[in-house]
Parts: structure tokens; C-alpha cells; sequence
């Protein structure tokens, strides 16, 4: 089956793109630009990379720009998709939804309406067990931002290991934090792994904090290697 990609340029929506890749063949990504940085849809923190990824990963990416209102985005989203029905054949959709229902909901309908598939390889996975397997599989990734206690600025921009992931899970036994931020906690970047053909190479970037346990790191310069 031909897929596209729902693509946010973080590690999950690069995971499932890997499992989906398993059993079949992804043509596209589909990446919606919001220019709210509070979506109650979309991953926000250096969207704009995921044209560099998509070049790393050597897939054509569709692009589309959204106001980011509730329910109004979504509209957005569907232009993307049937362009990618339209150009690519593609045939279902794949997302990096692991818990999230009012996401999954939403594109569960966006599908049946276009009459495609909706593909969630990593939903309702054990959180751990999800951060463990990117990272064992050969993901490299980057936090982009954090929203939580518990995370200060010492994690922003460093890539994850399984050091931090014991970490995290000790965060979740003190003050109840997701292991893989699907409360918002964080928001990542994958950078490297086995479905990119070259690296994305950060070259120069910046960290605003917001205050102790909030804060973004936002790439200023990047490139291939």
C-alpha cells in the first residue's frame, strides 16, 4: 500500500514512519505549518526543518500553512492529504499517535472522508518501551522544547539516551511525567537514523527559556552531512 507520512520531524512521527515502511511503501510526507505554537493539532518547535529532513530521508515533502485555530486547522490538513491523494496515489496515512484520542479521532475521520487508511504503528505502546526501541533501532533525537517539571535547560538540544530515559522514568514515578511527552512535556527532533540517508548537522541555534521548566531551543542554522 502506498502511504504518506503525517510529519512533524519529531521521533514519533519518524518511528512509525520506519514501522510502517516494513510492510509498506511511503511515498510523501505531509507536514502542516501552524502559526500557533499552541495547536491543539500540531507539533510547532522547528517545523521548519522538516524540509531537511525530508531531503535526508529523500522523500518529497507536501507543506501546508495553517492558522492553527482549533477544529479550523484541520480543514488545513485535509487540503494536504488529498494533494498527497491526488499527486502520489497514496492510498492511507500513517501518524506517530501514541495516546493522543482527540488527535487520532480527528484524523481517523480526515481518512474515512478522503477514503484512505489510517495507520497508528505506535499506538497504545508502553511509553519506555516506545523511547527504548527509537533509540535501540538507531533514532537519534533532540528535545526542541520543554514544558514540564522535573525538565530544565540542560535538556534542551541534547540528543536522548538511555541514561535519560532511566531518568525520565524516575520523573514518572515522583511527579507523574509521560516518558514519552504526550502531555506535553517536550517536543523532539530526530536528526538521524535508519531511514535518513544523511544527518541533519545543527550548525548554530538559540534557547529561550520561559521560565525554569519551560523553554525552546530553536535551530537558527542546519544543514546535511
Amino acid at each position: 500500500m502506498k502511504l504518506a507520512v503525517l510529519y512533524s520531524g519529531g521521533k514519533d512521527s519518524n518511528y512509525a514512519m520506519y514501522k510502517a515502511m516494513q510492510e509498506h511503501e511511503v511515498v510523501c510526507l505531509v507536514a502542516i505549518v501552524s502559526e500557533n505554537p499552541e495547536s491543539y493539532m500540531f507539533h510547532t518547535p522547528n517545523i521548519g526543518i522538516t524540509k531537511l529532513q525530508a531531503e535526508a530521508i529523500d522523500l518529497p515533502l507536501i507543506e501546508k500553512a495553517t492558522k492553527g485555530k482549533k477544529e479550523a486547522e484541520l480543514e488545513d490538513l485535509k487540503q494536504a492529504i488529498q494533494e498527497a491523494k491526488d499527486k502520489y496515489a497514496v492510498e492511507g496515512v500513517v501518524t506517530g499517535a501514541v495516546a493522543s484520542v482527540y488527535q487520532s479521532e480527528r484524523i481517523q475521520k480526515l481518512c474515512g472522508e478522503l477514503g484512505l487508511e489510517c495507520i497508528n504503528p505506535l499506538w497504545h505502546m508502553n511509553p519506555e518501551q516506545l523511547m527504548r526501541d527509537i533509540i535501540k533501532t538507531g533514532f537519534e533525537f533532540i528535545l526542541s522544547s520543554i514544558a514540564a517539571d522535573g525538565l530544565d535547560e540542560s535538556w534542551l538540544g541534547k540528543t536522548i539516551t538511555d541514561t535519560d530515559i532511566d531518568k525520565l522514568v524516575e520523573l514518572n514515578k515522583k511527579i507523574g511525567i509521560h516518558v514519552a511527552f504526550e502531555g506535553g512535556e517536550a517536543e523532539s527532533l530526530t536528526i538521524n537514523g535508519p531511514i535518513f540517508k544523511k544527518k541533519v548537522i545543527i550548525k548554530d541555534a538559540e534557547t529561550k527559556m520561559e521560565n525554569e521548566n519551560a523553554g525552546v531551543y530553536s535551530i537558527i542554522k542546519a544543514e546535511l552531512g
